[in-house]
């Protein structure tokens, strides 16, 4: 037998011998992938406790995937879409992004109760000891406060007037409770409607004692969770607060969303400046330091007020389901990095 004869019997032994593995071998393999999959050893370990190289460990924890010796899988709650939560977080450069599956009997609905659950199990996640959480107004934000069932010891601030102060008890004061609540922390509630007559009036409530103490822990809140709406009808507290004629005017501005009563265009630029300063809420700079900041926001409806919002450079993570992710994914060209806090605006 020549050397090129030799070469090619010594290839094929050394193919079969790649395409089976002995007694001996799997077993040791099986031991192997026990240690580093279940038991959590590193490599070095292993390659001591076997006498081999950590190289060989290595070598022997790769064959035992392509052998199926190890399957791995990676399962998240039926309700969560994985695969859409990441893409969308990447398109946006958002720190968080949790997709839910749209309910089926409630396409069109926007903001489905289910977010505020989900929502709630995030800020136990994101909400640390010692930090001052800030909820604005909106349904969502409601929601999300009657679902929490832990948060650490922290301080809940609001961080806007309530749509109707009549209904305070069953709204944005309720929830700023519930939060304090469950954290055992101290509560700051606003019990001021979020859209007065004028600034003058306004400015007058920032000053009354309750409301002031409120608004001087803006600028120390860590973590805020806030709503987005769209400019229409029952999506926005704020357009249905506004007359007519005031609404009309908005809509000339070019306002695609609202969010804690600040307006946006659908580039993510604020328009219509002039409503703020009638209103009782956090201010956009004050948002922009805040680290994390929460929205919760979901429908198909609602999808160009999220990308709006998000464009904006206010939000840092999402909270939203199905049929609003798909839009989003969708919606003109990928927008500059939600971690990038630049206003659009320019300074």
């Amino acid at each position: 037998m020549n050397s090129s004869e030799e070469s090619a019997v010594s290839g094929m032994s050394a193919g079969r011998s790649a395409m089976r593995m002995g007694p001996a071998e799997l077993v040791q393999a099986a031991a192997m992938a026990r240690r580093f999959y279940l038991e959590g050893k590193s490599k070095i370990q292993i390659a001591e406790e076997f006498g081999v190289s950590r190289f060989k460990v290595a070598r022997v924890l790769e064959t035992a995937l392509e052998r199926d010796l190890v399957r791995i899988e990676i399962r998240v709650p039926a309700e969560l879409d994985a695969e859409r939560s990441d893409a969308l977080r990447a398109r946006y450069g958002l720190r968080h992004a949790v997709v839910v599956e749209s309910p089926a009997e409630a396409e069109e609905t926007p903001d489905p109760e289910n977010l505020g659950e989900v929502a709630a199990d995030l800020l136990g996640e994101l909400v640390n000891e010692g930090d001052v959480l800030g909820l604005a107004w909106g349904r969502s934000t409601i929601h999300m406060a009657a679902a929490l069932d832990r948060l650490p010891p922290c301080t809940v601030v609001q961080l806007t007037g309530v749509y109707d102060a009549g209904t305070a008890e069953r709204g944005s004061v309720e929830a700023v409770r519930r939060a304090a609540q469950v954290s055992g922390g101290d509560a700051h509630p606003i019990y001021a409607p979020m859209l007065l007559p004028d600034a003058a009036t306004a400015e007058a409530l920032r000053h009354q004692t309750g409301i002031a103490r409120a608004f001087e822990y803006f600028d120390k809140v860590t973590v805020a969770c806030v709503s987005i709406g769209s400019w229409e009808p029952g999506i926005s507290t704020v357009h249905d607060m506004l007359s007519d004629e005031e609404r009309a005017h908005y809509a000339s501005l070019g306002v695609a969303a609202e969010m804690s009563a600040h307006l946006f265009d659908a580039e993510g630029r604020r328009v219509g400046r002039d409503l703020g300063e009638r209103c009782i809420t956090v201010k956009t700079d004050q948002l922009r330091k805040v680290p994390e900041v929460v929205a919760i926001a979901g429908g198909q409806r609602k999808g160009p007020a999220i990308d709006a919002v998000l464009r904006s450079g206010l939000v840092t993570s999402l909270v939203t389901d199905t049929s609003a992710a798909d839009y989003l994914m969708t919606a003109g060209p990928a927008p500059r990095s939600s971690l990038n806090r630049a206003d659009p605006d320019g300074p």
